[in-house]
């Protein structure tokens, strides 16, 4: 049963054949500025080399501590893979709080799964699972948002409790709670 866990060397042949996979579909393009954008241009051509693969799985585990040098205009941020065994399936970024364009655009949740593991309820599973850690990181309600072009994104946030706040751009934007509700 997949789970989410920290960035981890277990899953280092499967998490290359991922970004293969992305690659293959125009991600990491100068265009993506999403973290996954900046890790395939910044990273894949040197992941293979297990020493590197080290130093970027530190790294990610690094980037959720206050004290961790960022880039300007960066947050702390918590990476997790949603993985099944070896198999790495997809991954998650908790940013810890909101600047102005992460307010806009961004939202608290980013989530990635891997195209050869689509379509069948991996976003909506690891977004449910990254809640309550959300939730421990003191982030309640979590902005998350979706291009309007995408559907399937939009249903993993809403069967998660999104409540749909408003468009901006082709970002629409999302508050899910974190802490369930007494009910």
């Amino acid at each position: 049963m997949p789970e989410l866990v920290p960035p981890t060397m277990s899953v280092h042949r499967s998490y290359l054949a991922a970004m293969e996979e992305f690659r293959a579909e125009g991600r990491g393009a100068p265009a993506d500025l999403s973290r996954l954008g900046r890790d395939i241009r910044t990273y894949a051509a040197r992941l293979a080399a297990p020493d590197v693969f080290a130093e970027f799985v530190g790294e990610l585990r690094a980037l959720a501590l206050e004290e961790t040098p960022r880039p300007n205009g960066f947050v702390p941020a918590t990476t997790l893979w949603w993985v099944e065994g070896p198999e790495f399936l997809g991954g998650i970024a908790i940013r810890h709080r909101l600047t102005p364009w992460l307010l806009d655009v961004g939202g608290h949740i980013g989530y990635d799964v891997r195209p050869s593991a689509r379509r069948r309820g991996h976003a909506e599973s690891m977004l449910r699972a990254a809640l309550p850690v959300a939730a421990g990181l003191g982030v309640d309600p979590a902005l998350i948002t979706c291009d309007e072009d995408n559907p399937g994104s939009r249903r993993v946030i809403e069967k998660n409790g999104g409540v749909l706040e408003d468009r901006r751009g082709v970002k629409l934007r999302f508050w899910v709670p974190t802490v369930p509700t007494a009910g």
